[in-house]
């Protein structure tokens, strides 16, 4: 029987009901959480490992896991390439996404603090940020592209978000897909060799598309892909290949 490892919480709201597919389908589901990650040992005995949260506990399991041949829904590289975001902004501007400007030093009209990887968030107020990122959103709503690869194809799917932060539910409802768009996110992961990924997207004063964020651990949320990612997680494995 095939292992599937997931570093994330039990009841991660993703994993724990494409675990429940996995186990329905005959393999053995293994969940690790973020501060206690599996050791060399258990990473040895997994067909393949999936990290559910971005967390620098992580990164030892991955690049284990990738130096010793286990399988990785979204490894090492794709995971630490867009756990920073800097690397990400670049990553999106070099397969074709207009980005906003990015300046390191002192702050200016028109631009927010940034962070330096997802798990620090905003600065405090009373701290200097690292570098400042143009504000390029001009509408109440944005708009997050999933995409998950199965082993034979590459499924997308659009969203529009709430721009603001709300206590309500973030996902207004599901939208048609820009060709352009999807495009740049296919390459996005084709390149990172990645399984999955969520990037969002905002409009401008000038209803230009800005590529914001990039995520390698996508909850798709509102998009109706659990079967989807199960199937891409089973692709992994001798049972799903």
């Amino acid at each position: 029987m095939d292992s599937i490892g997931f570093l994330c919480d039990p009841d991660h709201p993703l994993f724990r009901p494409v675990a429940g597919r996995l186990a329905a389908r005959g393999f053995d589901v293994q969940f690790y959480r973020p501060t206690d990650p599996p050791t060399p040992v258990e990473v040895d005995a997994l067909a393949a490992l999936v990290t559910g949260v971005v967390h620098p506990t992580a990164f030892a399991a991955l690049r284990y896991a990738d130096r010793v041949g286990v399988e990785t829904w979204n490894g090492f590289t794709a995971t630490a390439t867009l756990s920073a975001r800097l690397v990400t902004l670049h990553a999106l501007e070099s397969v074709g996404c207009r980005v906003p400007d990015v300046r390191i030093e002192g702050s200016h009209d028109g631009y927010e603090g940034g962070y330096r990887y997802v798990w620090d968030g905003p600065t405090a107020l009373d701290e200097p940020a690292p570098f400042y990122v143009e504000r390029v959103g001009s509408g109440a709503v944005d708009y997050r592209y999933y995409a998950v690869d199965d082993g034979r194809e590459t499924h997308i799917r659009a969203l529009e978000l709430r721009a603001a932060p709300s206590d309500d539910d973030p996902v207004l409802q599901r939208t048609d897909v820009d060709v352009e768009l999807a495009a740049s996110v296919r390459e996005l992961l084709d390149r990172l060799a990645a399984r999955a990924v969520a990037v969002d997207f905002t409009h401008s004063a000038s209803e230009e598309f800005y590529a914001v964020r990039a995520t390698p651990t996508p909850t798709f949320t509102g998009a109706g892909m659990d079967r989807r990612v199960a199937d891409s997680i089973a692709s992994l494995t001798t049972i799903g290949a």
